[in-house]
């Protein structure tokens, strides 16, 4: 191969590869500096929210931990006749705030009352 035909096949090969490298390097693996995810979900936090219960097999029963029940920390007994022909007791023991006040859900079983007890959830609004 002369000079001369080495010289015109090394340009043609150069201008035809600079178009690859330009869209090689637009498509970099860098991030983007201006990412579109969304945001994080707002975290449960009984402190500054309170708190959200359910009661299973419920049938007019009610039940409400505030925010400055937890953040004292000390155990209470609730009564939850809410709608209900009957009531039940339900303790919610000092570890059971400490817990909500770790924003970690409870779980706890009434007292009988008409023959029947209920489970009680609670969690952190």
């Amino acid at each position: 191969m002369k000079r001369i035909d080495f010289i015109k096949r090394t340009a043609i090969v150069a201008t035809l590869g600079l178009p690859l490298v330009t869209v090689l390097t637009n498509c970099s693996s860098e991030a983007d500096p201006n990412p579109t995810t969304p945001p994080p979900p707002d975290p449960k936090d009984c402190l500054a929210n309170g708190t959200s219960s359910s009661i299973g097999s419920n049938h007019g029963h009610s039940i409400t931990v505030s925010k400055n029940d937890v953040e004292s920390g000390v155990e209470k007994t609730y009564a939850i006749l809410g709608s209900a022909s009957h009531n039940h007791d339900v303790i919610i023991t000092a570890a059971n705030f400490s817990s909500l006040k770790s924003n970690n859900s409870i779980q706890v079983t009434s007292g009988s009352g008409d023959g029947h007890s209920h489970s009680v959830s609670v969690s952190c609004a």
